[in-house]
C-alpha cells in the first residue's frame, strides 16, 4: 500500500479544506485489522479511511464518467479514429 504519511509533504502549508464528522459502525475484525494497518503505515485510521474512501470514491467517479462517454459515444467517430492511425505491426509483446 506504500506509506502514506509521505502525502502530507505534497500540500502546501496553507492548503485548507473544511471536515466532516462521520460515525461508522464497522465489524470488530475489520477495524482492528484497520487499527494495524495504520500503525504499519505510520498513519492515524482517520487518515486511512479518508484515503480509502478517496480511493473508492475516485473509482466510482471513472466507472460513471466511462459509462456517460460510451453512452454519447458514435462507433463512426471510433471508426474514423481507427481508419487514421497508422498501420503498423504491434509492439514486441502486444502481439495477438
Amino acid at each position: 500500500m506504500g506509506n502514506l504519511a509521505g502525502d502530507a509533504g505534497r500540500f502546501p502549508e496553507t492548503y485548507q479544506c473544511t471536515m466532516s464528522t462521520l460515525t461508522i459502525q464497522l465489524p470488530d475484525g475489520v477495524a482492528r485489522q484497520l487499527r494495524e494497518c495504520a500503525d504499519r503505515e505510520g498513519v492515524t485510521v482517520e487518515q486511512l479511511m479518508s484515503s480509502a474512501a478517496a480511493e473508492k470514491l475516485s473509482a466510482m467517479l471513472t466507472v460513471e464518467h466511462l459509462r456517460e462517454r460510451a453512452r454519447i459515444a458514435k462507433r463512426e467517430d471510433f471508426t474514423a479514429f481507427l481508419n487514421g492511425s497508422p498501420n503498423v505491426p504491434p509492439i514486441p509483446g502486444d502481439e495477438l
